[in-house]
């Protein structure tokens, strides 16, 4: 256990690692955290600051946290700012574990080709508590604002974080035992095989990503779901984006299989394909666990950067991508900051997070170290 013992001491990937269970936690209970539904428009709602808390009421009494109803007002036409509607005669006290809109904790959906059925993997818990909240259901608390539509921001930067934060785990599912199963092979048996999946996997390596992304999605069905058409770049992607990790496996297999273990394991009779899977590939698991940390951002950046440029996920179903399409609007950009930073916050910790945590993990599973 001495990787574990060094990464332990490594301070910048338990950040990482800290940060991204804190991460995933919270977007896992998106339901119970996020005070609302993130489809739900609030009525004269759209693109409210983050609500004000007090603790003081107008006549100076302590009366504890609470907020006053806030609806916007006229727009200037001088300065283009909207001004609020606060009536402070309301005070709406904040409360812990509110009871609100209902969902199912924990349900996972998922939509099946070619009639995109949605089958219903783990069935959920019926709930309709949430964290925080207020006491007047007529009364929101916008911890971060709400978008043009009137939806609470903070709602669905969470669910958002869903699909933006998952959809590089299911990358490299997809994307890794593809590459260890086709680079074991290769590098195993050598000779005429190793030369056609080499030639395949450079023909493969010469398409550049992004370009290729926005052709699959620009040939796609329009009567998808947004949440459909990214699974399907994502899926297509996945499956001819093994060729720069099998390259790498293929490499280490090569002085691998001429290790005493796998020798002796040929003598004993075992079969290329049992000494592949049991012998040769565990051997590489060190590598494939630092290089999956230092992919998954390229999963999330991907994502960001077609719902930017609107070929992602499309509104109303949120991810972080589409929330920072907003920064394209100059006016929103300087007039509603709060719709631009979060998400943008959220990607750049994420993908710092998990290149500490890979980096964290290259160091401790170093063979110079565990030789220590």
């Amino acid at each position: 256990m001495n990787w574990w013992n060094r990464l332990q001491k490594n301070t910048l990937a338990k950040f990482g690692a800290i940060l991204l269970i804190f991460f995933y936690f919270i977007v896992i209970l998106a339901d119970f955290v996020a005070p609302y539904d993130p489809y739900d428009s609030q009525m004269n709602g759209s693109l409210l600051p983050p609500t004000s808390i007090h603790w003081v009421a107008p006549s100076g009494q302590f009366i504890g946290p609470h907020i006053y109803p806030t609806t916007q007002g006229k727009t200037s036409l001088e300065t283009g700012e909207r001004k609020l509607v606060v009536d402070q005669t309301k005070p709406t006290a904040l409360k812990l574990f509110v009871a609100g809109s209902e969902y199912e904790l924990f349900k996972l959906t998922l939509s099946l080709p070619p009639q995109w059925k949605e089958v219903t993997i783990i069935p959920g818990i019926k709930l309709n508590w949430h964290l925080f909240g207020t006491e007047n259901k007529d009364v929101k608390f916008n911890i971060l604002g709400t978008d043009e539509q009137g939806r609470d921001q903070f709602s669905r930067l969470l669910y958002g974080g869903r699909l933006s934060m998952f959809i590089g785990i299911f990358g490299i599912i997809i994307t890794y035992p593809i590459a260890l199963f086709i680079g074991g092979i290769s590098g195993y048996f050598g000779g005429i095989i190793d030369k056609i999946i080499m030639t395949i996997s450079e023909v493969l390596m010469t398409f550049p990503s992004i370009y290729l992304l926005v052709a699959i999605s620009g040939i796609l069905s329009t009567k998808l779901t947004s949440s459909q058409r990214f699974l399907l770049i994502v899926l297509i992607t996945s499956f001819i984006s093994w060729a720069g990790l099998a390259r790498v496996i293929r490499g280490q297999v090569l002085s691998i299989k001429e290790r005493e273990f796998v020798q002796a394991a040929r003598a004993m009779g075992a079969t290329p394909i049992y000494i592949i899977v049991n012998h040769v590939l565990p051997q590489t698991a060190s590598y494939i666990i630092i290089s999956a940390t230092l992919t998954i951002p390229s999963f999330i950046g991907a994502e960001a950067v077609l719902s930017l440029i609107g070929l992602g996920i499309q509104q109303p179903d949120p991810s972080w991508g589409n929330m920072l399409s907003l920064a394209s609007n100059a006016s929103i950009l300087v007039l509603q900051p709060w719709l631009i930073w979060p998400p943008a916050i959220l990607i750049i910790l994420t993908v710092l997070a998990f290149n500490l945590l890979g980096d964290g993990l290259r160091d401790a599973l170093d063979p110079r170290n565990l030789e220590r």
